[in-house]
């Protein structure tokens, strides 16, 4: 039997596609990552900032902002030909939180992006997924003075769970990003592994 060239290539791989949420404080980072790792056009729902939200909206630390997220960021990134992440950014704000029992449907899990000049504006977050069971990662956005801050102290003031991933990164850095990424997927299924095994008798 005679092969011919399109029999020896290989079959096209069916991708197992996940579901990670991108979530932090108000002005965070968390559009800038979405669009520093995204293979397509991030969808995004920015508006400006305008005068009648100043009285809610808290800018303490990020007053250079002129825009805020107001229902999600949008993202897709193939990790391997097989492993293909879409990535839903949450929105900031308290007032806009009533969003995320709706993007958190179906998360493998989730990065929570920090800002360690502003920690407490991270609870929220860390306390949503706990409460939940959602496996999350903690990034820590190295922005402009943010090296000042050793990383074992922020993992402290955070106190999370001696499980829980913790990594530095730079939310505008494709590769530092991608290691974030990677660190989610890897907690949630081990996690899931091990939920799954039968305790020992």
């Amino acid at each position: 039997m005679v092969f011919g060239r399109s029999s020896r290539r290989r079959a096209a791989v069916e991708p197992v596609t996940l579901k990670i949420l991108v979530a932090g404080g108000f002005g965070v980072g968390k559009t800038t990552l979405v669009g520093a790792v995204s293979e397509i056009r991030p969808l995004r729902t920015e508006e400006t900032l305008s005068e009648a939200g100043r009285p809610v909206d808290d800018l303490e630390g990020v007053q250079s902002k002129s825009t805020t997220t107001v229902a999600m960021d949008f993202g897709r990134i193939a990790l391997r030909e097989d492993l293909v992440l879409y990535l839903f950014g949450t929105p900031g704000q308290d007032r806009f939180w009533f969003l995320w029992d709706e993007l958190a449907q179906g998360a493998l899990g989730a990065v929570v992006l920090v800002d360690p000049r502003r920690l407490e504006d991270s609870f929220a977050a860390i306390d949503y997924f706990e409460r939940r069971g959602i496996p999350f990662t903690v990034g820590v956005n190295r922005f402009g003075g943010a090296d000042e801050y050793p990383g074992p102290a922020v993992r402290a003031a955070l106190d999370l769970d001696p499980e829980v991933p913790f990594l530095m990164c730079d939310a505008r850095r494709r590769e530092s990003v991608k290691s974030v990424l990677v660190a989610v997927v890897e907690h949630a299924l081990l996690r899931s592994t091990s939920e799954r095994e039968p305790a020992a008798p």
